[in-house]
C-alpha cells in the first residue's frame, strides 16, 4: 500500500491523500518522499492539471510529524527534504485546495499552510503543538501562520499551543470555509471546479502574481504585475467570443 495516493479527475483537478489512515495518516520520511515525487510531476502538468486537492484518508488529515517513524531509523533524503517539500507545494503553479478534517497538529498544519486554500470539517481539530514537546518551527510554521492570519494572532496560537476546530479556523482566517464532515470532499471537489472552469493560464498567473508580490512592497508589486506578468492566455479571444455569445442566448 502506498502512502499516497493520486486520483485525476477528468474536469482537470488532481487529488492527492494521505493513505495511513490507521497511523491518522502520521508524516513520515517515506511519505514525504512519495508526496514529493506527485509534487514534481504535478508541476509540469500544468496542460492537464488545474487544480489540486490535498486531503488525507480515514478520520484525520494527519496527527504530525511521525515520530515513531523517526526512531525507527526511517530518514528523509536531505536534511530539510520535509521543509522542501512544503516549499515545492507552495510554488506549485495551480492552486492546491487543502481538505482538512480531524486531527491537524503542528507538522501537518505546516503542510495544509503551504497550500493555497483550506476547506475544514466540523471535526477539524488545528494546533501548533512545537511548545509542547519543547521543539522549534522548521517547516514554515513561523513564516507562513503569521502571513496567513496576521502576527497578533500567529503570536496567540503558537505561544498557547490551544487547539482550535474548523470553525474558529474560518474565523481567525486560516480556511475558507467550513463544512460537514460528509460534504468535506465534495466541498473540496466544487471549489476547484470553481477555479478550473476559468482560465488556467489566469489562475497561474494570479497565484504567480500574489506570491511575489508578498515579498515586494505594493510599489514594487504594482511595477511587477505590469512589467513582468505572464500577460493574456493563448484563447482570450475565444473567451471573449463565446462570452458575448453567450449573453445574447
Amino acid at each position: 500500500m502506498t502512502d499516497i495516493t493520486r486520483e485525476d479527475l477528468p474536469s482537470g483537478i488532481t487529488i492527492l491523500s494521505l493513505n495511513r489512515p490507521e497511523a491518522l495518516n502520521a508524516l513520515s520520511p517515506n511519505l514525504f518522499v512519495e508526496l514529493r515525487a506527485e509534487i514534481d510531476q504535478i508541476a509540469s502538468a500544468t496542460d492537464s492539471v488545474g487544480c489540486v486537492i490535498l486531503r488525507g484518508e480515514g478520520r484525520s488529515f494527519s496527527a504530525g510529524n511521525d515520530l515513531k517513524a523517526i526512531q525507527s531509523g526511517e530518514r528523509a533524503p536531505s536534511a530539510h527534504f520535509q521543509a522542501e517539500t512544503l516549499d515545492a507545494i507552495e510554488r506549485l503553479p495551480q492552486p492546491v485546495i487543502a481538505a482538512v478534517q480531524g486531527h491537524c497538529y503542528t507538522g501537518s498544519l505546516e503542510l495544509a499552510l503551504s497550500c493555497d486554500l483550506m476547506i475544514t470539517a466540523e471535526s477539524a481539530r488545528l494546533a501548533d503543538t512545537h511548545g509542547k514537546w519543547g521543539m522549534s518551527p522548521t517547516w514554515g510554521m513561523s513564516q507562513r501562520l503569521p502571513r496567513r492570519i496576521g502576527v497578533v494572532k500567529a503570536k496567540e496560537l503558537m505561544f498557547s499551543g490551544r487547539t482550535i476546530d474548523g470553525h474558529e479556523a474560518v474565523a481567525l482566517g486560516i480556511a475558507n470555509q467550513c463544512v460537514a464532515d460528509d460534504r468535506l470532499l465534495e466541498a473540496a471537489i466544487a471549489m476547484a471546479q470553481s477555479f478550473t472552469k476559468n482560465s488556467w493560464h489566469t489562475l497561474r498567473a494570479d497565484k504567480s502574481l500574489i506570491h511575489m508580490g508578498q515579498n515586494q512592497s505594493l510599489e514594487g508589486g504594482l511595477i511587477e504585475e505590469r512589467s513582468n506578468g505572464p500577460g493574456v492566455a493563448p484563447d482570450m479571444n475565444e473567451r471573449i467570443a463565446a462570452g458575448f455569445t453567450k449573453s445574447k442566448d
